[in-house]
């Protein structure tokens, strides 16, 4: 008998039992809203570790940037002496880079230095709500202005010119998706769509191939037969929306906007019912879509197209129709 040839096991890659992804839904609060992250990963996934770790990305924008807390990074810098030199952590200049940016960028349509004024018109943690007087704001507009602080990327810090408060919430949120979006990143996770408080930003495939898709906002007291309908499939991409229908209070008959003009100091008369912004990151999705909800839908959409912004404009006719515009730009992404 011929003696048989032993060959070692081996198992061929492509013969080992896959194990299907599952799409998984995690929910949690932040930031005086809620979030929602749909991730793909193993039916077996430690989703307990994955919400402990979606949520400390969170606190940390919260603990750097919130003006709601008084022992936070930017209350501390707000509070700081003139003249001083602050030390911020690397989120936190990032952020406010971003921020110095934008405003340069937008001629101070957007400007982060707005907190004083936000609090002027009751948007802010004190709240309240009212058109404030001709003296309150003369002494909100004081410390407003961008140029007025000065950032030293060599040691991370910002110069507290005096009487400057920093407002950064139109762009922690997007922030706050940035982080997450890296840390599932670096977690393995190949695919997930994450939202903010209406900010989202989608990677890779649902389990299915297909992409994520959202329904980009135009106005929430809309009719679902009058919504202007935009689906919009986010592959590494971030929306984020701005507008007058969010928060708003009414005084002797007449609607104010929360989106207020740094350069005026007054409410946007002429805020687009909703600007959806699109970007390679939330936050710069969310700081355009400010700055263009500021310019009014008008002059926002002249400025975009010219600058070559991916944006989306709603505005509501004088029948109260709501009325679409895309730029060039937007419309490219759309079709990608």
């Amino acid at each position: 008998r011929k003696a048989r040839r032993r060959f070692p096991m081996t198992i061929a890659p492509t013969s080992l039992p896959r194990t299907p992804a599952s799409l998984h839904t995690l929910h949690g609060q932040t930031m005086g809203t809620s979030w929602c992250v749909k991730l793909v990963a193993s039916p077996r996934a430690d989703l307990h570790a994955m919400h402990a770790g979606i949520q400390a990305q969170l606190d940390l924008v919260v603990a750097q940037m919130s003006t709601w807390e008084a022992d936070s990074d930017i209350s501390r810098f707000n509070r700081a002496a003139a003249g001083s030199w602050q030390r911020l952590p690397p989120e936190f200049f990032a952020v406010l880079a971003c921020a110095m940016e934008t405003a340069r960028d937008s001629d101070g349509a957007y400007d982060p230095t707005i907190g004083a004024l936000v609090e002027a018109w009751g948007f802010g943690p004190a709240q309240g709500g009212g058109v404030p007087d001709a003296s309150e704001l003369k002494s909100a507009q004081a410390g407003l202005g961008w140029r007025r602080v000065s950032l030293r990327s060599q040691d991370m810090s910002a110069l507290q010119p005096g009487g400057v408060r920093l407002d950064l919430s139109a762009i922690a949120k997007g922030y706050g998706v940035d982080l997450v979006a890296r840390h599932l990143r670096d977690a393995g996770i190949a695919a997930a769509l994450i939202e903010v408080g209406g900010e989202l930003y989608g990677y890779g495939r649902k389990p299915d191939g297909g992409q994520w898709q959202v329904l980009a906002e135009a106005a929430p007291d809309a009719e679902p037969d009058e919504e202007a309908i935009c689906v919009i499939a986010l592959d590494s991409v971030a929306v984020a929306t701005s507008g007058d229908h969010w928060h708003a209070f009414e005084q002797d008959g007449t609607r104010y906007s929360h989106t207020l003009d740094p350069r005026t100091g007054k409410s946007v008369e002429t805020a687009a019912a909703a600007v959806n912004g699109l970007a390679e990151d939330a936050m710069r999705a969310g700081a355009w879509a400010t700055a263009l909800a500021v310019m009014g839908g008008q002059a926002g959409y002249r400025f975009a197209q010219q600058r070559n912004i991916a944006a989306r404009f709603v505005v509501r006719g004088s029948d109260h129709e709501l009325i679409e515009s895309k730029t060039d730009a937007f419309r490219a992404r759309l079709s990608e």
